[in-house]
């Protein structure tokens, strides 16, 4: 190669190769020993146009409402991941249900979130229908329900025009209410889920508030008047079962119907007991049924039980005190049937109660079904009476026949 030729390839690499200035370098290849130490080459620098104070970004068709109230809620207590309302207050009902005592401790997140989600008139049946339901078809769940509705009826900020809380709960008994005549007369399965009915009623009496305008605190006058219709509709229909909701009825609110009736001038009690002394001298009723009623009418003779300052309750016992059994526990069958210690089969239902906590395989013995116009769980039971108490129970009878014909 001649000297001119050689001066136009070395101006021809000079345009091609990169300069030495740049920052992105890249190396010839070489014949020496450099070629072991290629270089690699430098990705040139991005810099992002993000913020970290740019808005949060949502898909399309995300409901921000649906999780704002459970966002300062751990997955872990139970209040995240609902996709319905309807899961969530079935698991919150079925959670006060299995552990009642986690009621104080957490009614009032509860209702903060249905605060947040219950927000239209539809929202609001299904959570009064859900929790009615509950009260009325699951055992030992009626006085937790009244409880709930109760706080509920003073926290749920909605109140559409279609009524708010506890006007809708009322109007969903109302329309059980109006069947109670064929519903006493129903079926074994129908009335005991009219019984469900009015034992929750009697709750709710006993436990809903209604706080007047001077800040008084009063009960619901609508459900005094409702339960003495159903102790009416429980009465014109003497069947065993129906007799058995009406002592439950009356050993459960008794003594506040009383006063309330004894306030407005009325004696609307005295003609309770008398209906009941008329069935027990009249009634085709089995014989312990009787006795329970003659038990309930000597519970009412003692004040219901309220006991006076003289009296010494070291001294109580079932044989002088009436009112012995009124501060036991109330105890629930399988079947969702409460009995006490005054019932005749107490101690029978409280052996199946004790087999069935412990898993024994018999704890589905008969004996725990509500029993109808046949009673299977007074069928084993002994028909005879103790002396004394028959003796009790003849002299009442004389003694009612003899006024009746007086």
């Amino acid at each position: 190669m001649d000297l001119g030729s050689h001066s136009t390839l070395h101006q021809h690499l000079q345009q091609t190769r990169i300069p030495f200035e740049s920052q992105d370098k890249a190396s010839v290849p070489d014949s020496g020993p450099e070629m072991a130490k290629p270089q690699v080459a430098v990705a040139p620098v991005v810099v992002s146009k993000l913020s970290v104070k740019a808005p949060e970004f949502y898909p399309s068709g995300y409901n921000m409402n649906f999780t704002q109230n459970f966002v300062d809620s751990s997955y872990e207590d139970g209040y995240d991941g609902y996709l319905t309302l309807a899961e969530y207050v079935q698991d919150f009902l079925n959670q006060l249900t299995e552990q009642p005592g986690c009621f104080e401790t957490e009614i009032e997140q509860f209702a903060e979130s249905l605060n947040g989600w219950v927000t239209t008139d539809e929202a609001l049946q299904e959570l009064v229908e859900l929790i009615y339901q509950q009260a009325t078809s699951v055992p030992n769940f009626s006085y937790m329900g009244a409880r709930l509705c109760n706080y509920l009826s003073h926290h749920l900020t909605i109140s559409p025009q279609s009524g708010n809380f506890r006007q809708l709960l009322l109007q969903r008994c109302r329309t059980e209410f109006e069947n109670r005549d064929e519903a006493a007369k129903g079926d074994e399965d129908t009335r005991k889920q009219f019984h469900a009915f009015v034992l929750f009623l009697a709750e709710l009496y006993l436990n809903l508030e209604i706080k007047g305008t001077k800040g008084q605190v009063t009960r619901a006058e609508i459900l005094q008047e409702g339960l003495r219709e159903l102790l009416n509709a429980l009465f014109s229909n003497p069947v065993d079962s129906n007799l058995i909701c009406a002592v439950k009825l009356l050993k459960l609110t008794g003594s506040v119907l009383e006063d309330a009736w004894k306030e407005k001038g009325k004696n609307d009690m005295n003609e309770v007991i008398q209906r009941i002394e008329n069935v027990v001298l009249d009634a085709n009723c089995s014989r312990d049924v009787k006795r329970m009623l003659l038990k309930l009418v000597e519970l009412r003779s003692s004040n219901w039980g309220r006991v006076h300052g003289t009296s010494s309750h070291t001294d109580a016992t079932p044989d002088n005190d009436p009112n012995y059994f009124m501060n036991e526990p109330t105890f629930y069958t399988s079947d969702g049937i409460p009995f006490t210690a005054a019932d005749p089969d107490y101690q029978e239902k409280y052996q199946e109660l004790l087999e069935r906590e412990d898993f024994c395989p018999d704890n589905e013995e008969n004996g725990t079904d509500l029993p109808g116009a046949d009673y299977l769980y007074f069928d084993d039971m002994d028909d005879e009476m103790d002396p004394e108490i028959e003796e009790a129970y003849e002299k009442f009878c004389l003694e009612s026949e003899h006024e009746r014909k007086e």
